[in-house]
């Protein structure tokens, strides 16, 4: 094992005494700065809690476009810790910054092509964003500002230029079968109609991405404890708190059965087993690309993932921001909430492989901060993709949604001191408004209204943790819905239309519930109180006379 691949003789533990003093001490520092107990605990002892991650606000990085620190160019590890304050500059008490408590990173291995789905070498960080030194800073200094860090694990394929393929395929013994190989064309396509059997060395390799990206044959031993020893390395040597596992459903396939085996559920088990072992209470967030909840949710139910994306979710939320009706977006929250345990799945409103979120709803300011509410205040855990929050722009093919991201109107938006950039910025015009500088002092702005909500649910656990109750509405443009923990209950009104709303009604039919003073935490107006039925629930509630268009209100009881 190389030298890259060791611990540092500077990384050897403190002494008992000393490191139990150390933990008393931040615990003490971070209650008086108003952490909760639970998160104090954590970062103090170094140690993940049960469940840590419903808690969270994540944020989707691409290293490569966040930000540049030596001017190539390219953005790094550096520029990504230059911007952490952005993010969360750790001080409770300030609210400027944007809120997140979490990030996960694209693959940040080394790897053949630009976006590092391709690994060359999982135990080395791409050269172009700096060292593993430098990996482990960001993990230091993201921890010291309560954001914990995730990176994208790649363990369905690697590149074709990986050195296990290309030893496979020349037949060294040892990684002979490290991959999926057959002497004659199965003669079968990929799930999608590509193709999925390539030609090499007079043999034919499975590769369901493309002849790029060979599958790993994860029926081997051998492979799977390489896989094993590298997700050991990530999460104890440089320190991360988990991973986004890519293209799960394609784990292992099943002859023309290519997506969501028994058999793949039952390997990601046994590897979710292993790195809680490796670093009790990691955790795993995994990608079943457009599946729908009761797909998606059977990877939870058996142990394969912590939580689960659902594309179906967000679909329906950028629909209900798109079309101002709330029954698709009300029947795919009581999907999501019969299918999956207890808020364990993954919310988003778009990511790295789909169109950015300002093209679907047609540069709509109000519509994008609709879409942002039902993201924020509704069920699950939700993730975010960087620039989301300041409306930034790209459409297909993939280099234009990854584009560098805008920080100001300079002519390479902030994003480098340098004199050329990796990828060409977005238009001008876009540049122009779709940036931090320009939104972060205007409280209309869409950055303002991300930021709010983040915030908003980071003080409210109800909006963290809190079950979902659906609320019927009179109006179809209106979504309304609880969210309630033991410490309180929340009611979320959102208008979906840009029309000012009078005319209306919410119903509960049931509920065990206390329903007492209404105190409204976000939105404006003069609140009436329900009037409680035999049955614990309301009838024609009406809580603010009017509702404005595209608004959103969080009454607290």
């Amino acid at each position: 094992m190389s030298s890259r691949h060791q611990r540092d003789e500077n990384d050897v533990v403190a002494a008992p005494a000393f490191a139990l003093f150390a933990a008393i001490a931040l615990l003490i520092v971070l209650l008086a700065q108003g952490a909760s107990p639970t998160e104090s605990l954590r970062l103090a002892q170094g140690g993940l809690a049960d469940g840590w991650w419903n808690d969270r606000v994540f944020y989707e990085i691409f290293i490569r476009s966040f930000q540049d620190s030596d001017g190539d160019g390219i953005g790094d590890v550096q520029g990504l810790i230059d911007r952490l304050d952005y993010l969360n500059d750790g001080d409770p008490t300030t609210d400027q910054d944007l809120g997140i408590t979490g990030i996960w990173l694209m693959p940040p291995f080394e790897a053949h092509s630009y976006h590092g789905y391709d690994v060359t070498d999982y135990y080395a960080v791409e050269s172009d964003y700096g060292s593993e030194a430098d990996m482990r800073r960001l993990i230091a200094e993201a921890r010291e500002r309560g954001i914990a860090v995730i990176v994208d694990m790649v363990v369905n394929h690697t590149s074709s230029r990986h050195p296990w393929f290309m030893a496979s395929r020349l037949g060294e013994e040892a990684y002979a079968d490290w991959y999926i190989w057959a002497d004659e064309d199965p003669g079968y396509r990929g799930p999608w109609g590509a193709p999925a059997w390539h030609q090499a060395g007079g043999r034919y390799y499975y590769g369901v991405f493309w002849d790029g990206m060979p599958d790993l044959n994860l029926r081997n031993p051998s492979v799977t404890r390489a896989i094993y020893d590298i997700a050991a390395f990530w999460l104890t040597d440089i320190g991360v708190d988990g991973f986004r596992l890519d293209a799960i459903k394609h784990i292992i396939e099943n002859g023309e059965i290519q997506e969501n085996t028994p058999e793949g559920r039952a390997w990601l088990a046994d590897y979710e087993a292993h790195l809680d072992a490796t670093k009790p209470h990691s955790f795993t967030v995994g990608e079943i690309f457009n599946g729908p909840s009761f797909i998606v949710s059977r990877y939870v139910d058996e142990g394969a993932i912590d939580v689960g994306f659902d594309f179906n979710l967000a679909d329906k939320m950028i629909s209900a921001a798109q079309r101002g009706v709330n029954r698709d977006i009300a029947r795919a929250h009581r999907n999501a909430v019969r299918d999956y345990p207890e808020n364990q799945f993954a919310t988003f409103l778009t990511n790295h492989d789909q169109d950015r979120l300002a093209n679907k709803l047609l540069f709509d300011l109000d519509k994008n901060k609709v879409a942002a509410s039902l993201l924020l205040t509704g069920p699950g855990l939700p993730f975010l993709y960087y620039g989301e929050e300041i409306g930034m722009t790209g459409v297909k093919p993939d280099e234009r949604l990854r584009t560098p991201m805008h920080w100001d109107d300079s002519p390479f938006a902030g994003f480098t001191q340098g004199d050329s950039v990796w990828t060409q910025l977005q238009s001008p015009d876009i540049v122009a408004s779709a940036n931090v500088a320009a939104q972060i002092a205007e409280p209309d702005s869409l950055l303002s209204h991300y930021r709010d909500l983040i915030h908003l649910r980071n003080r409210n656990s109800a909006l963290r943790r809190g079950q979902y109750a659906a609320v019927e509405s009179s109006a179809r443009n209106i979504y309304a819905f609880l969210r309630h923990d033991s410490d309180q209950t929340l009611l979320i009104i959102i208008n979906l239309s840009d029309d000012h709303i009078s005319d209306y009604a919410l119903a509960l039919e049931a509920s065990d519930l206390v329903f007492g003073a209404p105190a409204l935490i976000y939105g404006a107006g003069d609140l009436a109180a329900p009037r409680v039925n035999p049955s614990g629930g309301f009838d024609d509630y009406k809580p603010l006379a009017e509702l404005d268009a595209f608004s959103l209100a969080v009454i607290s009881f």
